[in-house]
């Protein structure tokens, strides 16, 4: 049986040859990457949160808006700039909290910006931390979902701005857009880039999943390290990075 990745690969490619992924007339912000479900899956994430996120939700007759999108559009199409944008969020969530505080802050953020995806761009932690920290305290965001705190006289990224910023690579890295994600962290070869492997999770420029799906057939790290050119560190992170991932996706 083919996996989630393998499968969704000719959808996800018609749907990126149709917007134009790719050509130099859109933003790679704008670029329509995903399916919301596989998504959810790269994420570890509930399809049900990833769609709260991007397009509101109604919990106990109260409702809560977008946080991601601007406005909800029902669109199952997850674009480069939202994924990183989920990204970012998903890192809050591992701590249990609720995100609908940070709604008006990236809704300020967005028009100050000029950027319909201000949290997959470098500018809210590095270059306009100081307009991050004025908005946060003229919406009121509480301390557990700040962006940045202030120490004395610095303005600095909380612990989760910080796990995600180092995750991300920036061009340029003071006020670029996000290029491409490193998911385990800037130590680990898996990288998520959309212009590799139409946004699949890879190692060497090869999908994570068919190294998987090699080494789950019976062949050996050495044999595929052999066959690709590649490191056995890298193919074993590779292996290891999406076990992990469809282990996620049994329990979420």
């Amino acid at each position: 049986m083919p996996s989630l990745a393998e499968s969704e690969a000719p959808a996800r490619t018609a749907l990126q040859n149709a917007a134009g992924v790719g050509s130099s007339s859109a933003s790679i912000l704008e670029w329509p990457i995903y399916d919301l479900g596989y998504a959810a899956f790269l994420l570890g994430l509930r399809r049900e949160r990833v769609r709260a996120w991007l397009d509101g939700c109604e919990r106990k007759g109260k409702r809560y808006p977008p946080v991601i999108r601007p406005s909800s559009t029902g669109s199952s199409e997850v674009t480069w700039g939202e994924f990183v944008g989920l990204g970012y969020l998903r890192e809050y969530r591992s701590n249990g909290m609720r995100l609908h505080h940070l709604q008006p802050v990236i809704a300020d953020l967005r028009a100050e910006l000029q950027t319909p995806n201000p949290l997959a761009t470098a500018k809210p932690y590095v270059s306009h931390r100081e307009l991050v920290l004025k908005l946060q305290a003229d919406h009121g965001l509480p301390t557990s979902t700040a962006i940045v705190l202030c120490s004395g006289q610095t303005v600095m990224r909380t612990p989760e701005t910080e796990r995600f910023f180092k995750k991300v690579v920036f061009d340029p890295p003071d006020d670029g857009d996000a290029l491409c994600l490193r998911p385990v962290g800037d130590t680990s070869p898996v990288v998520i880039d959309p212009q590799r492997r139409f946004g699949d999770p890879s190692v060497d420029g090869v999908a994570v999943w068919r190294l998987w799906e090699l080494h789950d057939a019976g062949e050996s790290v050495e044999e595929i390290a052999e066959a690709y050119d590649m490191t056995e560190e890298s193919v074993n992170a590779a292996i290891s990075y999406h076990e992990h991932q469809r282990q996620k996706a049994l329990t979420v």
